[in-house]
């Protein structure tokens, strides 16, 4: 009767012995570490987690002292999964038997860090209003007095000084409207994500021959409901940007790879959708400096001298155009940028 309790939890749950084996496991903790109990029943823990002896310690402990333990935030690698933030509980219920509870915590931290990022991009977006209000004003009094002067002047060579002032005074104000991202309305038009990236791709091999652009799509990700010329615009500032941060690195063997997936029940912020589709950009180049990654999507934020850092903010404000977001996860040898748009389902149930 407890067993089969214990199979409907969706809290993953490990019955263990006393010497820390695996002697029993639900269908919640199957689905966590990605085996089946028939391949690990009788393995020690550590071998189930690739020889994590961390959490033997911890288990240990409580066995010997007979006292339930708590563990927040721990980091485990299982054998067929990457490496996951965990909160366990350890509980004895003999000497030669122990409870362990396993809840995955990278969903929820994740879902935490897409709140804090969309909260912070509408604060940098009314901020750039704000400012954009205050520039453009003067900037237009200055174009103006510089072209009255250039009717009064009859020298052709101080002419070129008022030219000048008007074309930097363009610039700036052309750079105060990038940084407010794209100002039109987005259309809701079928849209083949894959012949998105076939777009970009083919822009990028134009541009950057030296860069290997690999496929890994999922064929049967369905037509998403957008503005065709905006997702060009945003996966090609992403694309971009790790195309020259290889090329900047001098990386060896610079590989770009467009990924398509299908996520269903899938979290964006704090609201659920059945189906969200998933674009990744991974390069190998030399990762993004840590104290960059918080920032990453500001505007005029850049690691390269002569990046205007506005590439990525646009990106961002036209995904979240398209109730999306960005997310990134560096390290020295692997960047991946996934763009992350819900899929409308219509009354049929079927993906539009």
């Amino acid at each position: 009767m407890h067993q089969r309790l214990l199979e409907h939890l969706t809290t993953a749950v490990l019955l263990l012995d006393g010497r820390l084996n695996v002697r029993w496991m639900n269908p919640a903790a199957e689905a966590l570490f990605a085996v089946s109990l028939s391949r690990v029943q009788g393995m020690s823990l550590d071998g189930m987690l690739g020889g994590d002896e961390s959490i033997d310690e911890v288990l240990a402990k409580a066995r010997d002292a007979f006292h339930p333990f708590t563990q927040r935030e721990a980091r485990i690698t299982p054998l067929n999964s990457d490496q996951l933030t965990v909160d366990y509980t350890v509980t004895p219920l003999s000497e030669t038997e122990l409870l362990l509870e396993v809840e995955p915590r990278d969903r929820l931290m994740q879902i935490s860090r897409e709140e804090a990022l969309t909260t912070r991009q509408e604060t940098i977006k009314v901020l750039a209003r704000g400012l954009a209000h205050e520039v453009k004003n003067p900037l237009g009094g200055i174009r103006g007095a510089a072209q009255l002067l250039e009717r009064d002047l009859d020298n052709p060579a101080l002419r070129e000084f008022t030219h000048i002032i008007v074309e930097e005074v363009d610039r700036l104000r052309d750079m105060v409207d990038s940084m407010l991202g794209p100002n039109y309305i987005v259309k809701h038009e079928p849209v083949n994500i894959h012949k998105v990236l076939e777009r970009v791709r083919s822009l990028l091999i134009a541009e950057h021959s030296w860069v290997d652009i690999q496929r890994d799509y999922d064929p049967s990700l369905p037509d998403m409901f957008g503005d065709e010329a905006q997702m060009i615009q945003a996966v090609l500032n992403v694309a971009r940007n790790a195309v020259q941060a290889m090329g900047d690195a001098e990386t060896p063997t610079p590989t770009l790879v467009l990924r398509t997936r299908a996520r269903r029940q899938f979290t964006l912020g704090a609201e659920r959708h059945r189906l969200v589709s998933e674009l990744g950009i991974i390069d190998n180049g030399p990762g993004i400096p840590g104290s960059l990654q918080e920032t990453l999507f500001y505007p005029m934020v850049s690691g390269r001298a002569e990046g205007s850092g506005l590439g990525l903010s646009i990106a961002q404000s036209i995904l979240h155009q398209h109730q999306g977001l960005i997310e990134c996860d560096s390290r020295p040898g692997r960047t991946e940028f996934r763009l992350l748009i819900p899929l409308v389902i219509n009354s049929t149930g079927e993906a539009s």
